[in-house]
């Protein structure tokens, strides 16, 4: 199987769709509900939707997933019925397959209760109609990369007593997004200095997106929070609610992490943990999601849809 862990949930939709084909005569006693077998179309939308929930159990490299809702329609026309599911779920993962199975399920349990009225049955043009949810439907798109400075906070790293881990995951991660790591310093554990070099990167040199690693925990030298909230113009806390959420859900110390985010002029200024995996997981929780920020940020506003106007 495919490691889902460190995705986000996000509502997940599929639609996908099928046809048995049968004589004209076989599709007029459907309609009667004459069949012996009893009423084709309710034992079919039963069996699509009971199908689809047990995908995981056949398809060898599906996820459990909870779904949250599963429907199936029927047109029948002159010489076939054609089968339509729709599957939602808040989840990791999409429900492609799921809706696939559903229409499988549906058509299977149709040739079954009509095979013994015609011998020419046959079933085809099963395919995925559309999809929805994922990473892919929350990525904007920037004629040119967003620019970021990456900031180390160790006074042990600064000291070249210990490598920098965070700070490189951290560029390896954005290499992935649509944002160029211009900036790459490794800083002491000094207020004063964060707070000079950020605004020295906000002000005057037009860094887009500033993100420290490093000194946001409950030690005594951990004041990265407190040099960065005065020099905010506006904070985000959705940001830093959605990191210690995806945080908390892997370990229990993400809750004593001081994450803090937040706007000076057009730019995002986020202090993430100074911690290899915190980082990670950090980004993990806000990317691509993040970088709609800079179309508000830029009074782009959103259209019809609530895509952002680049």
């Amino acid at each position: 199987m495919i490691d889902v862990s460190p995705k986000f949930n996000t509502l997940r939709y599929a639609q996908a769709t099928g046809t048995l084909y049968a004589r004209p005569e076989i599709i007029k006693r459907v309609k009667e509900n004459t069949v012996p077998k009893g009423n084709v179309l309710q034992v079919a939308r039963a069996a699509g939707i009971l199908a689809a929930k047990k995908t995981a159990d056949w398809i060898v490299f599906c996820h459990p997933i909870p779904l949250d809702w599963v429907e199936l329609s029927f047109e029948l026309k002159e010489d076939c019925i054609v089968v339509q599911s729709e599957v939602k779920s808040v989840w990791k993962t999409g429900v492609e397959m799921e809706a696939l199975t559903a229409v499988q399920g549906a058509l299977m349990n149709m040739y079954d209760m009509l095979k013994p009225l015609d011998d020419e049955l046959s079933m085809g043009d099963i395919y995925l109609v559309k999809k929805k949810g994922g990473k892919s439907d929350f990525k904007d798109r920037f004629e040119q990369k967003i620019s970021a400075a990456v900031l180390v906070i160790s006074d042990s790293t600064f000291a070249g007593k210990r490598e920098d881990k965070s700070g490189k995951i951290i560029k390896e991660f954005l290499k992935n997004e649509s944002v160029e790591v211009k900036i790459y310093e490794i800083l002491p554990d000094d207020p004063i200095l964060i707070r000079q070099r950020v605004v020295e990167l906000v002000d005057e040199e037009g860094i887009d997106l500033v993100f420290t690693t490093g000194g946001t925990g409950l030690g005594p030298k951990d004041l990265t929070p407190e040099a960065i909230k005065p020099i905010l113009e506006k904070e985000a806390p959705g940001i830093t609610e959605a990191i210690r959420r995806h945080g908390k859900e892997r370990t229990p110390f993400a809750m004593l992490s001081r994450e803090i985010a937040g706007m000076r002029k057009k730019s995002l200024i986020i202090a993430l943990p100074g911690s290899s995996k915190g980082a990670k997981e950090s980004l993990q929780a806000v990317f691509p999601g993040l970088l709609h920020a800079f179309p508000m940020i830029w009074g782009g506003g959103h259209d019809k849809d609530g895509k952002a106007k680049l």
